[in-house]
């Protein structure tokens, strides 16, 4: 049991005293991810466990090679009677959603995520669910040494993250329209330094996970429209599932690549008039969990974080806020709910209840029928905390109105 907290109490409580007391929900379900199926299961099952939780964790079953060490290692080192390992796929996944838990806590797709709300309803359990969505880099205007590390970080936080197949990873480029092609031949040079440029013999990139993930992102640059907006890459490898980094240049709004999470190498670039339009863009859009903004503009920083909604906000980098425990980590609306990372795992895994120790006196008897105006007055103030227009009242220095 976690240490109390002492809680603060209006002066109208004395003599009491008061504690927030956090404590254990009970058995929580943990589902894993594939993309970073070590840290993704991991991290929440340490903030279950800290909270003093028994947990039933579920490893993606695609990442079979991890989910096997999840299974194989954690019942070496932690207590098999607190902690659960189930492997299995989405049968599996069924079959533990027809328990009661008294947490669930999930990580991947809206389409599953949804999935996984509806049966959590069904048993009135709370569910966090980190999701995800298009997560936008606005691109203000910057030239010479600046414009080459924003460009290093646009790309490492692109293509670096499992090719692109990252929650946090970025899915679109907003830019003025006139800054747009020196952005490009930027973004080129630096693939290739960081990259290579052979689809076959691609350096420190990352395959697709699957077949079907495969071909859902080659689907994307079929579309009419869509293909013809490439200026960059395009090139597949299908033996090996591997798509090389690609750029496209203002694709049509309403193709797929523009509706749904890409979640693979592929970087629309959408130009604009004024950068400012960036947040009504953004604001026609689903939430999305974070949004990257390389900007020296003050009043433009303030203007973003007031007015648009998302997970979180990280100005001139990518990907970073991740690795800050200091920070919360979670989204809003379609890109999810609830947070995590450091004490923010403990919070979430955590029932802080409510402890008030009262002692018997003095006793106040204007709270207790029958009713007069003396008592109903008495009422008033208390609630508005008026301790002055109390202590009138109590001295007869304080008119009472009849009601």
């Amino acid at each position: 049991m976690a240490y109390p907290v002492q809680g603060k109490l209006p002066l109208l409580f004395f003599p009491s005293r008061a504690q927030l007391l956090p404590e254990p929900l009970g058995t929580v379900l943990i589902f894993g991810s594939w993309n970073f199926p070590i840290s993704l299961t991991l991290d929440p099952l340490i903030g279950a466990i800290s909270a003093g939780n028994t947990v039933v964790v579920k490893p993606s079953e695609l990442a079979p090679t991890c989910s096997s060490l999840l299974y194989r290692m954690i019942p070496l080192y932690l207590d098999t009677e607190a902690i659960t390992i189930v492997e299995g796929g989405s049968d599996v996944a069924e079959q533990l959603l027809l328990h009661q838990w008294d947490k669930i806590f999930f990580t991947g797709s809206p389409r599953v995520g949804r999935m996984v709300m509806s049966a959590a309803a069904k048993h009135l359990t709370p569910v966090v669910l980190e999701l995800g969505g298009k997560c936008p880099v606005i691109l203000d205007s910057f030239t010479g040494s600046d414009l080459k590390v924003v460009v290093k970080r646009i790309a490492g936080g692109k293509w670096g993250p499992c090719a692109g197949q990252a929650c946090i990873g970025v899915d679109y480029l907003l830019v003025q329209q006139k800054l747009a092609p020196l952005l490009i031949e930027s973004l080129k040079r630096c693939i290739k330094r960081f990259y290579g440029d052979n689809v076959k013999n691609l350096q420190s990139f990352c395959r697709i996970v699957n077949k079907h993930h495969f071909d859902r992102v080659c689907n994307l640059l079929e579309e009419p429209g869509v293909a013809a907006s490439i200026v960059y890459g395009g090139s597949v490898d299908k033996e090996n599932l591997v798509i090389e980094p690609t750029i496209l240049l203002d694709p049509p709004l309403d193709a797929q690549i523009m509706t749904e999470e890409i979640f693979g190498p592929l970087l629309p670039i959408i130009t604009l008039d004024n950068i400012e339009d960036s947040i009504d863009f953004i604001n026609d859009k689903p939430k999305p969990l974070v949004i990257y903004a390389f900007t020296n503009n003050e009043k433009f920083k303030e203007q973003i974080v007031q007015e648009t909604s998302s997970g979180s906000v990280t100005f001139n980098d990518t990907m970073i806020q991740f690795i800050c425990d200091s920070l919360p980590f979670g989204g809003v609306g379609q890109s999810g709910f609830g947070r995590y990372h450091g004490k923010f795992s403990f919070d979430t895994f955590s029932h802080e209840k409510a402890v008030l120790h009262r002692s018997f006196f003095p006793e106040l008897e204007p709270r207790y029928p029958p009713w007069n105006d003396f008592k109903l007055e008495f009422i008033r103030l208390a609630y508005n905390l008026d301790y002055i227009g109390l202590l009138l009242l109590l001295l007869g220095l304080r008119k009472v109105t009849p009601r």
